[in-house]
């Protein structure tokens, strides 16, 4: 039998080594969750944990400044590792403003990865001059899609994006005021009833960075809100006003110019538009006539041109009733300033897109002759030929 200090000593033992290695279990667990505590900063380790987060750059927005958004969204463990992980990255400053898919629990270097890599970068909004709002579809050609269309296509996050229609309900029934429009053009939308084509030519072209998570009522909130503010602030209100027009009158007028002109020649059709408007002569532009046409063409029916609608200028005088597309600054200033000359009509001859002006109407049935037998007026509807008009759509 042994001793009894024998076992006293084993037990004082035991429980020496149960207090070690609680103690060590303790700090563990202490430098586990407060290793800044410790002076080395908490870090997740991968790629990620397979749920996505949408984090956000905006404009003029360094790396280092995303820090706080990606702790709170849990894409980092901490601060303190991802300012690490950009310092020690050189292309950290090639950050680019926009919406990345970026995931949960990454390590700081990943996450700095991930956002310098474009395949995680939401596509932006891009609206070119002259794009209009609804898809065009182009007789025996292809489809150009509209913003509506090109919003519910970069709308989309984890497969599921804003639909067109729901796009094109809010634009047609929700009151202007609420979409951001401009108090110069409230009226002249309302006038248009609930047509979803009625916020023509007031989403500005840009490249516009959304939310994939906004409403379809919240984005054209925003792109309208956006495109308000740019066109108020150049001064659009006087810039109109000095030319005897109102500003949803010259917005009308430049989208006129972005559909009708070739590239370097918007101030001389700007002179055309003027000049009939001056005579007083009707447009007779057949982009006013494809513009609610369900498939367009350069050339032009004779009973399309007949139809009497808000745009066709054709069958109506003076402007059409709101703008054909999205007209851009260059296309403004054109008729801001506006190339010298007494030109009246004009017409793009070949598919080069050389385009003559005149001011004489003999000369001019000679220069639609040439456009005729170029084939650039050659009518791709099935059993319709030409129909020549005075003017030329891009």
């Amino acid at each position: 039998m042994e001793p009894k200090y024998v076992k006293r000593r084993q037990n004082g033992l035991a429980v020496l080594v149960a207090s070690i290695v609680l103690i060590v279990g303790t700090i563990g667990y202490v430098a586990w969750h407060n290793l800044r505590d410790l002076g080395v900063p908490k870090d997740y380790e991968g790629e990620g944990n397979g749920v996505t987060q949408l984090v956000q750059v905006e404009e003029g927005s360094s790396m280092s400044q995303l820090g706080p958004q990606l702790v709170e969204k849990n894409v980092v463990a901490s601060e303190e590792s991802f300012q690490t992980a950009v310092a020690n990255n050189p292309m950290a400053s090639q950050i680019q403003p926009g919406f990345f898919r970026l995931q949960e629990e990454m390590s700081a270097k990943s996450a700095v990865s991930a956002l310098l890599n474009d395949e995680n970068k939401v596509d932006m909004l891009d609206v070119p001059g002259g794009l209009t709002l609804s898809d065009v579809v182009v007789v025996g050609g292809d489809i150009r899609y509209g913003i509506y269309s090109k919003i519910s296509k970069v709308s989309c996050s984890d497969g599921s994006c804003v639909d067109k229609a729901e796009l094109e309900r809010v634009a047609a029934n929700v009151d202007p005021v609420e979409l951001g429009a401009p108090e110069w053009a409230l009226d002249a939308i309302r006038a248009r009833g609930n047509d979803p084509k009625r916020l023509e030519g007031l989403i500005a072209p840009g490249q516009y960075v959304l939310d994939p998570n906004m409403s379809a009522q919240e984005i054209l909130t925003d792109l309208i809100t956006r495109s308000t503010k740019q066109y108020n602030e150049t001064n659009i209100v006087e810039r109109a006003q000095a030319m005897n027009l109102s500003p949803y009158e010259l917005l009308t007028a430049a989208s006129l110019v972005e559909r009708e002109a070739p590239a370097g020649e918007f101030d001389k059709v700007a002179r055309v538009i003027l000049n009939r408007l001056a005579e007083p002569m009707r447009l007779e532009f057949d982009s006013t006539v494809n513009y609610d046409l369900a498939d367009v063409e350069l050339a032009t029916t004779d009973e399309a041109r007949a139809r009497e609608t808000p745009w066709n200028t054709y069958a109506k005088d003076g402007l059409p009733d709101t703008p054909i597309a999205s007209p851009s600054e260059d296309a403004i200033q054109a008729m801001e300033n506006p190339a010298e000359g007494d030109w009246t009509f004009f017409v793009t001859v070949d598919e080069q897109g050389t385009t003559v002006f005149s001011n004489n109407y003999d000369e001019h049935l000679a220069n639609v002759d040439r456009a005729i037998n170029s084939g650039i007026l050659d009518s791709q509807r099935e059993g319709e030929g030409a129909g020549a008009s005075g003017n030329a759509e891009q």
